[in-house]
């Protein structure tokens, strides 16, 4: 199935139903469909065509889902980046991904022009601005171009998306999903934990580019709707569940805990809300306990990574009891999930392996690194390295990560390169990062750091550097001076001696 197909489908179906929501404005599936060939017709003037990647600086908004969609028929792989990430952060990842043209919107011009004087060649092709004058304005192009579908011939083996993650050491590397591995997360997710109607509407607040970007498609060709909110405001995401009648929310565990302190459901009108996902990073037990007290049996949880993409393991609403909320869930129907020792051997039940899983959604491999995909991908199995045990019914629990990886506020941090930030302050003999307990993050970034001899230096001072080089989201929230940082005996860092005492006192 090719996933360029999917968006044909829906607009042929429900042509004249609202398909996507932005503020004030409503929009049908034929004007979306409409919107996505024009701009694919656009790109194709441009030059960006079938095996050509292009990049996507874009912000939740009214043309967030017509461009993936025009990138699906213009057949080129999109490559997205989180505005969080620093200029350095994205510069690299258009460099290694040899992107052309970005895309970007108004609000974000700022940073697109800043890319481009980074990068030699990179043209900028704006939603409604053009802030210079070798720049190019797409929504202005659309008056210009055909309105048909130019039925560009794609193959179920071309690559449409590259989406950027962090290896187990910080290496930044992109997982590449395919036209038939696209359509496989739509089928995926309608046969594990959401089904989606006439009626149904979710509402997206979080990034598109993401998680939440998965779930456009399978409403579409069932024809429910996108309600898509600039950001997330605890009141104006309350405000909108009541307003556009929505069945059904994606949260990270950020999300619900500002949404449960603040008393802001309290007083929504919740009633047609009949589903609340959640997934991204572990959600803490007691919060999950509290939003069930409150909230009622209207969870479901997804396990999956980048690689191999929502869902691997589902814990639908039924299984949210008792020593369950501890789990992530049960194989998907359509996923196959072991879990081995280092050698690829199955464990009996009760022990702790690596998750694996081979399914039809997980990803080709990554852009441009046969290595480490050939780690990654072994003989069809995506290693997860994420560590599990499974109980005799199959349901898994989550033990801990191969990796460090830190999950803050549902982003993923990986203590390398935070490490590798604060190395470059003159200051710094070495470092340790670690993820501690964190009400509002779940986990905050957390840095024990040993100076060098006769050195100073203040922890806001050790910050502001960090800030300098990464996102927002990995500077650590605490910096700790020590005399030493633990080591093992052949000289490796224990961040584990660094990070359990901060869960003990958390216990």
């Amino acid at each position: 199935m090719l996933a360029v197909e999917l968006v044909r489908r829906g607009a042929q179906r429900f042509a004249d139903r609202t398909a996507v929501v932005v503020g004030d404005r409503e929009f049908s599936y034929a004007a979306v469909d409409e919107r996505a060939s024009r701009l694919t017709n656009a790109l194709l003037s441009a030059g960006i065509g079938r095996d050509t990647r292009v990049g996507l600086l874009v912000d939740n908004g009214e043309w967030s889902v017509p461009l993936d969609f025009a990138c699906l028929k213009a057949g080129v792989t999109r490559v997205p980046l989180n505005p969080r990430l620093a200029v350095a952060e994205q510069s690299r990842m258009l460099a290694e991904a040899g992107v052309t043209l970005l895309v970007y919107s108004a609000p974000l011009a700022e940073r697109a022009v800043a890319l481009a004087e980074a990068l030699d060649g990179l043209r900028l092709a704006g939603l409604g601005d053009r802030q210079r004058a070798q720049d190019l304005d797409l929504v202005t192009e659309l008056d210009r171009v055909p309105a048909a579908d130019p039925r560009i011939v794609v193959a179920p083996e071309d690559v449409v998306l590259a989406l950027y993650t962090s290896g187990t050491t910080g290496t930044l590397k992109a997982a590449q999903h395919t036209q038939a591995s696209f359509a496989a997360i739509t089928a995926n997710i309608l046969a594990n934990f959401l089904s989606p109607g006439r009626d149904s509407a979710m509402l997206h607040a979080a990034s598109l580019i993401h998680a939440s970007g998965t779930f456009v498609l399978p409403y579409w060709i069932r024809g429910g709707q996108a309600v898509v909110l600039p950001g997330f405001d605890p009141g104006s995401y309350a405000d909108a569940i009541a307003r556009h009648r929505i069945t059904e929310i994606n949260l990270v565990p950020t999300m619900l805990g500002m949404l449960l302190a603040g008393g802001t459901l309290d007083t929504a009108d919740l009633s047609t809300l009949d589903t609340i996902a959640y997934g991204a990073s572990p959600m803490p037990r007691p919060l999950l306990s509290e939003a069930l007290e409150r909230l009622g049996p209207r969870f479901v949880q997804y396990y999956g990574q980048t690689e191999a993409p929502l869902c691997a393991t589902v814990l639908g609403k039924a299984d949210h009891v008792g020593d369950l909320l501890g789990s992530c869930g049960h194989p998907a129907v359509d996923a196959e999930v072991v879990l081995t020792d280092p050698d690829g051997n199955p464990v009996p039940a009760g022990e702790i392996g690596e998750i694996r899983v081979r399914a039809p959604f997980t990803m080709s491999g990554y852009l441009d690194a046969p290595e480490l995909t050939a780690q990654t991908l072994v003989d069809g199995w995506i290693r997860t390295r994420d560590l599990a045990r499974a109980d005799e019914r199959g349901y898994l629990y989550l033990v801990d990560r191969a990796s460090d990886m830190i999950v803050t506020g549902g982003y993923n941090v990986y203590p390398r390169e935070v490490e590798d930030a604060l190395a470059a302050h003159p200051a710094v003999a070495e470092s340790a990062v670690v993820g501690a307990p964190d009400a509002t993050w779940v986990e905050a970034v957390t840095a024990f750091v040993a100076l060098r001899p006769g050195a100073t230096v203040s922890e806001e001072d050790l910050r502001t550097h960090v800030r300098g080089l990464l996102a927002g989201y990995k500077v650590p929230k605490s910096v700790r001076v020590v005399d030493a940082i633990p080591k093992s005996a052949v000289g490796k860092i224990l961040r584990r001696a660094l990070r359990e005492p901060l869960w003990e006192e958390h216990r």
